[in-house]
């Protein structure tokens, strides 16, 4: 599909850095409105559970963030509900998600 910029690579980078430290399926970055980024991997334990998306976006939320910019998902579902969670605080951000390699699979951009 496309290349990514310099600072969603910055997002790629840090979403795979999270997903080979959590071992999960897929590892997410999100970028709020001040450049602050925020990685996290998948939540599997008996009482959560969470997308890696989800995970990054509580994480943005909970330290203060009030807006995003964009996101990066490395092998997330494309129905993430992360996605949601992500255009209910700014319902303009990019969702890219790409596969392992960084290659691009699809860019969601909310209305």
């Amino acid at each position: 599909m496309s290349e990514l910029d310099t600072e969603d690579n910055k997002l790629l980078v840090l979403a795979r850095g999270a997903l080979g430290r959590t071992g999960g399926a897929s590892g997410a970055a999100v970028r709020d409105t001040d450049g602050r980024t925020y990685a996290a991997g998948e939540v599997r334990l008996a009482a959560l559970t969470l997308t890696a998306l989800q995970a990054a976006v509580a994480a943005a939320i909970s330290s203060g963030a009030e807006g995003f910019e964009a996101a990066v998902v490395v092998g997330g579902d494309p129905q993430d509900a992360g996605i949601d969670a992500l255009h209910e605080v700014s319902p303009s951000a990019a969702v890219i998600r790409t596969d392992r390699t960084g290659a691009v699979l699809n860019e969601v951009h909310g209305g």
